[in-house]
């Protein structure tokens, strides 16, 4: 089953496919109006795609979900194997697989749902637990927003869903993986994550597509809710081919006492524009957002991170590391809102970037706005290039100029690497290899 072109008839096809129930179908046909009425952003890289020739839909009857890794097709899952999915799944407490637009494959150990804990995909949440769907979808990311995010709302499919009652904590981590295997293909999940009060969740999201000469279209949404006294932390490593535009709206509301973190990696893609926003709704809320951004030829990254203050004593921070490589650019876009009622609120914003060569590019555009007298906000931001000195240091020591300069990037991106799981932290080192 493939579906191809944006127009109503392809949208009521996604639902009916999907056996949605009438208020799902009804949100994606405001959100399609919505984007329909919406012009491109007018900020950042130029976004050239023509929706008539994306697919917006593909699966097949063999690749419904499977809970089991001998009932998955064989090619698919031999695919995902070289890739080391299977072997990741390993060190978590339960992990989905979204093939194309579906997903194909979830499992979450027994203890998991002794504690009630609900970790399936976003259309069987829809189904199954409708009024808790309905509480939280759209209220965090509204289609309204941005012609992406009503994008998303249009012909989303695939995503996960997970609900983490009262008193809950975790041991290991969750993880969903999304692959994208075919030319022109767009992939739209959504991802619905509630961490109840006084609870604790880590997410894990992996990304990765071959290379076409066609361009694809990654433009996920995810929106979080984190009650009160509770954390939740989600880890993206995104590692998409070099045609693909990443374009994703992610942002969380925190709750009295709670604490968010964002820890992003942005490696592959041709476009990437992404920003994580911690909303900090209750008084004594945490915000952090720990990203990296890498660029090389033909690549341009433009991220950061959004940090609204709206709780009293709310602490936000943002760390951004973006390194310019082989004519690359990488962009540091943020922004700080502290709101007039926030009193004695505290951000810090740090951003540092290391540029490897003479034709690669880095902007650093921030929005700092501190709206009463009580609170305040710290921005830092460097730019640098390998200094001569640190090479001939390393190189003195008997040490390659390759293995010299390699050591460098590693520890210039030791705030982001430390915060990874030690699995994470040796596929980075590998991606930043074939990277730059």
């Amino acid at each position: 089953m493939e579906l191809k072109g944006l127009t109503e008839d392809v949208i009521t096809q996604i639902s009916e496919l999907k056996n949605e129930d009438a208020w799902v179908k009804d949100y994606r046909l405001k959100s399609y109006k919505a984007f329909s009425s919406m012009e491109m952003p007018s900020f950042g890289p130029k976004v050239e795609l023509d929706f008539s020739k994306i697919i917006y839909y593909k699966t097949s009857e063999e690749e419904r979900i499977k809970s089991s890794w001998d009932r998955v097709n064989k090619r698919v899952k031999d695919e995902l194997d070289t890739l080391g999915v299977l072997e990741s799944e390993n060190h978590m407490d339960g992990m989905g697989v979204q093939y194309e637009s579906e997903v194909i494959y979830h499992h979450m150990i027994e203890e998991l749902k002794k504690k009630d804990i609900i970790f399936t995909s976003i259309e069987d949440a829809m189904k199954k637990y409708p009024d808790l769907v309905k509480k939280y979808f759209g209220k965090i990311v509204s289609f309204s927003e941005n012609k992406f995010a009503a994008l998303n709302g249009s012909v989303f499919s695939g995503g996960s869903f997970i609900y983490i009652p009262p008193h809950t904590k975790l041991d290991r981590p969750l993880q969903s993986y999304f692959r994208i295997a075919s030319k022109n293909m767009g992939q739209f999940e959504r991802t619905l994550i509630i961490v109840d009060h006084d609870s604790e969740l880590h997410y894990i999201e992996g990304c990765t597509a071959p290379t076409y000469s066609e361009a694809s279209l990654h433009a996920a949404v995810v929106e979080i809710y984190v009650g009160e006294n509770s954390k939740c932390r989600y880890t993206t490593i995104q590692n998409w081919a070099h045609n693909v535009y990443n374009l994703v709206t992610k942002r969380a509301m925190v709750d009295t006492n709670g604490t968010m973190e964002w820890i992003d990696g942005n490696i592959g893609s041709f476009v990437t524009m992404k920003y994580p926003c911690c909303v900090l709704k209750g008084d004594n809320s945490n915000g952090t957002c720990i990203t990296i951004s890498v660029a090389s030829k033909g690549q341009q990254q433009d991220s950061g991170a959004r940090m609204i203050h709206l709780g009293k004593n709310t602490k936000s921070k943002i760390i951004s590391k973006s390194i310019a490589g082989n004519g690359g650019n990488a962009t540091y876009r943020g922004k700080v809102d502290i709101k007039p009622d926030a009193s004695n609120s505290e951000a810090l914003v740090k951003c540092d970037t290391l540029i490897l060569d003479s034709e690669s590019k880095s902007d650093t555009i921030p929005v700092n706005r501190c709206q009463n007298k009580s609170s305040n906000i710290n921005h830092e931001a460097t730019v640098s290039k390998i200094s001569d000195e640190n090479l001939f240091y390393l190189m003195s020591r008997g040490i390659d100029k390759d293995r010299a300069q390699e050591l460098i990037i590693l520890g210039f991106l030791e705030a982001f690497r430390e915060e990874l799981p030690m699995e994470y932290a040796v596929e980075l080192n590998q991606l930043l290899k074939k990277n730059l």
